[in-house]
């Protein structure tokens, strides 16, 4: 076997391009060209192998809230590890994940307190769709298996999550997928006029109108079929849909009437992402399930985990019944350490009252954007934004295929970073900027922010 000395510079990006297979990318870009190499991370910056700093307006994946080098987390770790490295929760327990279970229970909202680990998003939602689909199965309604999500919203990469994905070009090549889900249209109010077909629609009226659709895509379906919606508090893909008022109580309400399971899909919004510990909590709605990941540890170790209602795990209670489902790395000793030693953490700097203190700045600081002719429209919640980019302001024009191409992957991604920001450029739905910083920043950061994007979305404009 062999093992290279990658101790060197060129010999690492050499490894780099021959061994490496990057998730989410197009390996074509990097011929000729280096691939970007972060070696280290201090607060909210990171730094490449030459040494150059950027802002990580991102938090990696909208995962590193506390920030990055927090040795108390990495100390959290080497101690579990030191102690019980590794033990499954496979009819046996161990104590980090029976602690971070309780924690988690204590901060959920309504009676959400069975909390099944995972080691990421993705293996969340799966088994939640696995958990919805046997629930009904025990409880008589064994005809209901389908999902309802919406259009455009990213769930993760497993065939089920997958499926219940609203992104045509991240499925298809993998198709078919599991059957049984159907798309609803998402809260995307500055595209309100031409997804609804009617001028003029208020927040308030939009998101009734999206909430009602969900209604007539279960009666279409049938309500003897239909055994979840999914749906994150802020959508991710196509940049950061925030709910129009009044949309997750009457989502909430139609779930109810149909005995349909709500799923809070928060694997980005919970953990403070948006000021509050759960994403729900931000809108005042309480899911039937919860799935979440990525800021539980600040991503210092993986985990994930779905978290249910009492009124789910009842059936599996009592008798012979079992959820027969589970991962080998579930609720990890070291990941439930870090995860405990993180939420610690949250605690003693009060980043929930930091990030809601500091999201009327972060907005405004980005609404001076608009006054660039290439952006349309700023959106978002907590630490969780969006800056859409079109053509015209006053039509809402957006950019062509091929514009969009040579915008996002042609220009701007690269130009961003070579400006020293590292955030997304994103052409899932209509082109977008997002922002996701650690929630550790405040003003400063978010002045540089402003200031990078700034410049370089005026060079984009000076090039189309």
């Amino acid at each position: 076997m062999k093992h290279p000395e990658n101790t060197d510079v060129t010999s690492l990006m050499k490894a780099a391009q021959d061994n490496l297979w990057m998730h989410f990318t197009r390996h074509s870009s990097y011929e000729g060209a280096e691939v970007p190499m972060i070696v280290r991370g201090e607060g909210s910056y990171i730094y490449d192998v030459h040494g150059k700093r950027y802002l990580d307006g991102l938090a990696g994946l909208f995962v590193v809230q506390a920030g990055h080098g927090r040795s108390e987390l990495a100390e959290a770790a080497a101690k579990q590890a030191q102690e019980l490295a590794f033990f499954p929760l496979w009819s046996y327990a161990h104590p980090k994940a029976v602690e971070l279970a309780q924690r988690l229970a204590a901060e959920t909202p309504g009676d959400l307190n069975r909390v099944f680990f995972t080691t990421g998003g993705g293996e969340a939602v799966e088994s939640a769709w696995k958990l919805a689909k046997q629930y009904f199965k025990l409880t008589g309604k064994p005809l209901k298996h389908k999902v309802i999500s919406r259009q455009i919203a990213y769930h993760g990469t497993p065939q089920g999550a997958l499926s219940i994905t609203g992104i045509p070009a991240f499925k298809q090549m993998f198709e078919p997928l599991v059957p049984g889900s159907v798309r609803v249209p998402n809260t995307n109010h500055y595209r309100a006029d031409e997804i609804t077909g009617v001028p003029g629609m208020t927040p308030e009226q939009y998101g009734y109108w999206a909430a009602e659709r969900v209604a007539r895509a279960i009666e279409m379906e049938g309500p003897d079929t239909v055994a979840a919606v999914f749906v994150e508090p802020v959508q991710n893909a196509g940049g950061c849909f925030p709910p129009p008022p009044g949309y997750f109580q009457r989502l909430r309400e139609i779930c109810d009437e149909y005995d349909v399971l709500l799923v809070s899909d928060e694997v980005i919004c919970a953990f403070g992402r948006l000021g509050t510990m759960f994403g729900g909590q931000k809108f005042d709605y309480v899911p039937d399930i919860i799935t979440c990941a990525k800021g539980m540890t600040s991503g210092y170790s993986p985990i994930g985990a779905m978290i249910a209602s009492d009124r789910l795990f009842e059936p599996f209670k009592n008798g012979t019944e079992m959820f027969a489902h589970g991962y080998t790395f579930g609720g990890h000793p070291v990941s439930s350490a870090v995860a405990l030693a993180n939420l610690d953490l949250f605690e003693r700097e009060d980043l929930l009252g930091h990030v809601t203190r500091n999201e009327p700045v972060f907005r405004s600081t980005l609404e001076r954007l608009r006054d660039l002719p290439i952006v349309g429209d700023v959106r978002g919640s907590g630490y969780f934004w969006g800056v859409e980019l079109v053509k015209d302001k006053v039509t809402k024009e957006t950019f062509d295929t091929e514009e969009s191409e040579r915008l996002i992957r042609g220009f701007l991604s690269g130009a961003l970073y070579e400006a020293g920001l590292y955030c997304r450029a994103d052409d899932r739905g209509d082109p977008v900027i997002q922002l996701a910083p650690p929630l550790i920043c405040g003003p400063r950061e978010f002045d540089e922010i402003e200031s990078i994007l700034r410049s370089v979305l005026k060079e984009a404009w000076s090039r189309l």
